[in-house]
């Protein structure tokens, strides 16, 4: 249905400020509660951090796993960069540390030679290499997104959703081709259990300035809308409501004049895909970062939190990508002083993603999201 119808080479990943190797991922820490001074404050501590490990423990993000391809030293073959793995997902983490992908072999190699996003729902019987460890991890689907600068490429990064009943969220990717059509249609798409969201979306084309995929597609830079069910803009907010989705991330993707992407991340409260994003783009004169958007889960101020503030080239992992033209993974932000670090350790949050949109050879934006 037409929406008009309805009315690694070492040294090169950014990791804790500093490019370098990835240690293995901490455990995602979480703001808390406030003390009581009478107690001792060791004990309160011990106390507080045991009750909020309780009541969230159970509680997973959408995206389990973030892995980071790089080119290896020939450039002929990628290997693993580092990467950010949810509680409980070390064999996997361990099988994929080991193996290395020619060009359009795998789930990365298949980005490097597609030469934009891919995403694949089902491991079984494809050209999936890790099918057996995926689904013992309780994988379900990969989105592999390449990162060139030109026609040479600078790393693949890939993620992979989990599942479980409580499941909730959706990534999707379009596609335009201005040769054939003036809207923007489903390529493929994740939804966890969200059933009749996935058919209605299955089922739907936006032209270009509406909904969040043709709205990303007319910027040309990522963009989040809130508060799904208030938003008209949002096109199939009603769809989205029924299933507890509160919240779009766009990001947009080019490859020619006449040919453009859009993945889309779409977050419940239950299974958010991330815990913050941040959008940050370069300055008139490009020379630091400043911030442009976001939304995080704590109900944190973001614009009034960087007011002012600016991140500089090479700054932190934010500013790290900026300088490789790298994506980059941060698993302990404590060894991050950018602005956007001392925000989200304050959060209670850990570990960082950043990637970076990338348009005529240029930095577009750098997209974060905190785990």
């Amino acid at each position: 249905m037409s929406i008009a119808g309805r009315g690694r080479r070492d040294g090169l990943v950014c990791v804790r400020g500093k490019h370098e190797p990835i240690a293995p991922a901490s455990r995602t820490k979480f703001a808390l509660p406030c003390l009581n001074f009478e107690r001792p404050l060791r004990k309160q501590m011990a106390d507080a951090v045991r009750s909020l490990r309780q009541r969230t423990g159970s509680m997973k993000t959408f995206i389990r796993v973030v892995e980071l391809w790089v080119p290896d030293p020939t450039r002929m073959r990628l290997e693993f960069g580092g990467g950010l793995y949810s509680e409980g997902l070390s064999a996997f983490k361990s099988v994929s540390e080991d193996l290395r992908f020619g060009y359009d072999e795998g789930l990365p190699g298949k980005a490097w030679a597609s030469g934009h996003p891919v995403i694949l729902t089902k491991f079984a019987n494809s050209y999936f290499k890790r099918t057996d460890q995926a689904l013992e991890a309780g994988l379900t689907c990969g989105v592999a997104v390449p990162v060139f600068a030109g026609e040479f490429l600078q790393a693949v990064m890939v993620l992979f959703c989990g599942d479980d009943e409580a499941h909730v969220g959706a990534i999707e990717l379009w596609h335009n081709d201005a040769e054939a059509s003036h809207e923007i249609a489903l390529v493929d798409g994740y939804y966890g259990n969200a059933d009749m969201f996935e058919f209605n979306s299955r089922h739907t084309r936006f032209p270009r300035g509406f909904g969040l995929p043709g709205r990303t597609w007319k910027a040309g830079l990522p963009l989040i809308i809130r508060n799904l069910h208030d938003a008209k803009s949002f096109l199939r907010w009603e769809d989205a409501a029924k299933v507890g989705i509160n919240l779009g991330v766009g990001v947009p993707y080019r490859t020619g004049a006449d040919q453009t992407w859009v993945l889309t991340f779409l977050s419940a409260q239950a299974t958010p895909i991330a815990r913050r994003f941040e959008i940050w783009v370069p300055n008139e004169a490009r020379s630091a970062l400043m911030f442009r958007a976001g939304d995080c889960s704590a109900q944190t101020d973001l614009a009034a939190l960087y007011a002012q503030r600016s991140i500089a080239r090479g700054e932190g992992s934010i500013g790290g990508a900026w300088s490789t033209g790298m994506p980059a993974l941060n698993d302990d932000l404590a060894h991050d002083g950018s602005i956007a670090a001392v925000g989200a350790r304050a959060a209670g949050l850990s570990r960082m993603v950043v990637l970076p949109v990338i348009g005529n050879g240029r930095l577009e934006a750098m997209l974060a999201w905190y785990l």
